[in-house]
């Protein structure tokens, strides 16, 4: 949970990541969307990889998918605002069926779920019957329909474990499922097509040649990377468990091999930290703007809706992601 600062306070966190006439356009709407929040009984969801006026200006609770899904179960708020990209805002309404769910852009997508219909799910789970179908969360509503159990790069090892079953279908993440793949016996039948836009243009070089450059670097990258990447890592792992990792080290160079965002929000957490630099950048993430936050709260647009036949298999398959943890 963020417990959201006063104005004066906000200025000097965004300070650490933003330039100042950046800052001086941002505060006028991070004040107004503020108060429509209040006056409209909104909660605002914002995952990490949004730019830091959203992520600390306006948000309630942030984190990762898995956590932003669990907030998403728990709310007492009227209308949910997700900050993130459409496959999450899905997530949210399956939820909360019986909630308004707002988008800030529905046309902020996912190449990995962009990568996989409903219709393929079912044709792999025909041509190996009995096998169950674990999903990472970063699918569609329909997807997630067709399977047993929702999985995020933060519990998907810990999912396949808890299935009995040696065989494992594990969409639509093909460089998760290798990841996780090296860490289980069991075997895992994957999705070549899924790849996430940002994740897949890290390479082994790129962490290499920084470590040249500074001897203490601490590597951590996202497990959405290809082996190669993953393995010359520090640490792997979801975007929570990155800010553990770098709070637990005594280094003061960090190289996140991530969406760039992350390693903006995280220098106002750790100012002693030196972040290095590999910007890769989302272009669906970085549609959600605070402008288009401001709009879409003020006329109540860009609802998300999801069918509810769609919502009662979906919803299954979410709240045992949930409760494995």
């Amino acid at each position: 949970m963020i417990i959201q600062n006063d104005l004066k306070d906000l200025r000097a966190q965004l300070e650490r990541s933003m330039m100042p006439h950046e800052i001086d356009m941002a505060m006028e709407l991070i004040a107004k969307i503020r108060d429509l929040k209040k006056q409209m009984n909104v909660v605002v969801l914002g995952h990490n990889y949004m730019t830091p006026d959203v992520f600390y200006g306006v948000s309630d609770f942030i984190g990762d998918s898995l956590g932003l899904a669990r907030k998403a179960a728990e709310t007492e708020a009227d209308i949910i605002l997700f900050n993130g990209v459409h496959f999450m805002a899905e997530t949210a309404k399956v939820l909360n069926p019986h909630k308004t769910v707002l988008i800030a852009d529905p046309d902020a997508g996912c190449s990995l779920a962009e990568s996989i219909t409903a219709e393929d799910v079912r044709g792999l789970k025909a041509q190996y019957p009995g096998a169950p179908v674990v999903t990472y969360v970063n699918c569609t509503a329909a997807v997630k329909a067709e399977t047993d159990i929702c999985c995020t790069s933060a519990n998907a090892l810990k999912v396949v474990e808890s299935l009995d079953s040696d065989e494992i279908i594990f969409l639509p993440d093909a460089y998760l499922a290798k990841n996780v793949a090296q860490k289980t016996n069991k075997k895992i039948i994957s999705w070549e097509r899924g790849k996430c836009m940002v994740h897949e243009q890290f390479t082994p070089r790129d962490i290499q040649a920084a470590r040249r450059q500074y001897g203490d670097l601490l590597v951590v990258s996202h497990p959405e990377c290809d082996t190669p990447v993953t393995a010359e890592s520090d640490f792997a792992g979801s975007t929570s468990q990155m800010e553990d990792v770098i709070r637990d080290s005594s280094r003061k160079n960090v190289m996140l091999i991530t969406e760039c965002s992350m390693a903006d929000n995280l220098r106002a957490v750790f100012p002693e930290k030196n972040f290095v630099s590999t910007c890769q950048t989302c272009p669906h993430m970085k549609k959600i703007t605070l402008p288009k936050v401001y709009e879409a709260l003020l006329n109540m647009q860009y609802e998300v809706t999801v069918p509810d036949d769609i919502i009662a298999r979906a919803r299954k398959a979410v709240e045992r992601m949930i409760a494995i943890g």
